[in-house]
């Protein structure tokens, strides 16, 4: 049985994208504590009475404008959740306004390769991959006409624990939140942010509907965009163009057996890769590059009929031991 999603794909650095984000986090970081160290800032004393957890999650109570908000984070993905977090061990006094502050269902950012793993220990986030069922990762197995070959990341310089992880996504998010949440001066709120308040051409702060769609505006010296590339934001600070040249179809194999345990599986198969990776103990992620921006329709039969045509034939044989076809067991309803 698998469980199906689709999104838009730019090739196989999707798969590493968590890590990049993570990178990002570390970076603003670091800058505004310098800022912080220069001006020999206090910590923020404690916020009383924050509301209890919605969805895992603490959440604010809409109340507003922002009084003493040094930075208001857009998005509470892996970038704004490890930005909050980090932000808020610093002292500084932050707001993040999510658009829905429940588990998010994804198929990209599952697999975070080795030197993200590192980023959350230098963040302090690495237990974020605990307790979610997450496996590790030592490296790739390369499939193609009928050969093989793995390579391994080079960790022998490391610690044992040093490894890629591969998860469900919005665990991962979920924890990285319920971890900025945690912090007394970090207050995530459920709303959707329409707008950026504008002063002679400086950010001020947001305009946003809260989850029971009363308009608020909420004020900061700093504003974080952190929402996506599809971010309905990016039009306004600059003129942003998002090609996409291919869709990735992602499936769920439960009880699939890989042939190389703890490795990513990367097929080279045409006209698109075709990858598989562990995202719990009992589940595998397929993933399907499919080129063009239209994604094969579900109701007509289009998407079973390409994968069994097209993807199935070129998945070889000993690959996936539960089955000779290793589609014929699939669900797409």
């Amino acid at each position: 049985m698998a469980a199906m999603a689709a999104a838009g794909g730019v090739g196989l650095h999707l798969i590493g994208a968590a890590t990049a984000t993570l990178i990002v986090a570390v970076l603003v970081a670091a800058v505004l504590g310098r800022r912080r160290r220069a001006r020999a800032r206090a910590q923020a004393p404690p916020v009383e009475g924050k509301p209890a957890p919605e969805a895992g999650c603490a959440v604010g109570d809409g109340a507003g404008p922002d009084v003493g908000t040094d930075v208001i984070i857009v998005g509470a993905g892996v970038a704004g959740s490890a930005l909050a977090y980090t932000l808020g061990k610093d002292g500084r006094r932050v707001h993040v306004i999510e658009r829905d502050l429940t588990e998010p269902d994804r198929i990209v950012g599952e697999l975070l390769q080795p030197g993200g793993y590192l980023k959350l220990i230098e963040l302090g986030l690495q237990d974020c991959v605990e307790e979610i069922d997450a496996q590790r990762v030592l490296g790739y197995a390369l499939f193609k006409d009928g050969r093989n070959t793995k390579l391994a990341y080079p960790l022998e310089k490391f610690h044992s624990d040093v490894a890629g992880r591969s998860f469900h996504n919005g665990r991962f998010i979920q924890r990285m939140r319920q971890k900025a949440a945690s912090l007394p001066n970090v207050q995530l709120e459920q709303g959707t942010v329409t707008s950026l308040l504008e002063e002679n051409g400086t950010v001020k702060g947001v305009q946003y509907k809260t989850k029971s769609g009363e308009e608020l505006k909420a004020y900061a010296p700093l504003t974080i965009v952190c929402d996506g590339c599809f971010s309905n934001l990016r039009r306004a600070l600059c003129s942003p163009k998002v090609d996409v040249p291919s869709c990735f179809i992602g499936l769920v194999l439960e009880n699939c057996q890989l042939p190389h345990p703890n490795h990513g599986h990367v097929i080279l198969a045409n006209p698109s890769p075709i990858l598989f990776y562990p995202i719990s103990s009992t589940e595998v992620r397929c993933l399907v590059d499919v080129p063009g921006q239209k994604v094969p329709s579900i109701a007509s039969g289009e998407m079973a009929n390409y994968l069994k045509t097209v993807v199935a034939p070129q998945v070889v044989l000993p690959f996936l031991k539960n089955s000779s076809d290793p589609f014929s067991y699939c669900s797409f309803s």
